[in-house]
């Protein structure tokens, strides 16, 4: 599986800070439950990422689908 290709599931994403100063990506997905714990700088980092990624994908001109 790529970046590009798509899947019909359904997920949940939850964002937020633990009790011991890490960020939390909480992520749930057909039964499957997927913590991520990052520092606040990977945290910022991540942050960033996204932000670039929805820049570029504003830019992308989307194809028709069939």
């Amino acid at each position: 599986m790529s970046i590009n290709d798509e899947r019909d599931i359904e997920a949940n994403l939850q964002i937020g800070p633990t009790d011991v100063g890490m960020v939390r990506l909480y992520i749930t997905a057909d039964g499957q439950e997927i913590p991520m714990d990052f520092s606040p700088d990977e945290a910022r980092e991540i942050a960033e990422e996204i932000v670039a990624a929805a820049d570029a994908a504003a830019r992308v001109k989307p194809k028709s689908r069939r």
